[in-house]
């Protein structure tokens, strides 16, 4: 690697604090707040909104969208109430 153009690349933990979980990881995201990881050493720490533990795709716990109410909605706003002939 070149010398002097790469971005300061450190172990970082990245913490979601809705699910409870941290990991721990390298990266260039830097944070002027630590934590002390489960090894005794001291790391910066950055707070994430959603990670594997807390996202609904990961979890589990997907919400499945109603299409043929929107697509009812859509038709009462718009003012096709019945398909017409011919066109499926």
């Amino acid at each position: 690697m070149k010398q002097g153009i790469h971005p300061d690349y450190h172990p970082v933990v990245f913490r979601d604090r809705s699910a409870d979980f941290a990991f721990l990881t390298r990266s260039t995201a830097t944070s002027s707040a630590t934590i002390e990881w489960e090894d005794g050493n001291t790391y910066p720490v950055i707070d994430v909104e959603i990670s594997s533990a807390s996202h609904p795709f990961w979890t589990g716990n997907a919400r499945v969208m109603d299409t043929a109410g929107r697509v009812e909605k859509f038709n009462r706003r718009y003012g096709r109430s019945q398909p017409e002939e011919g066109t499926r």
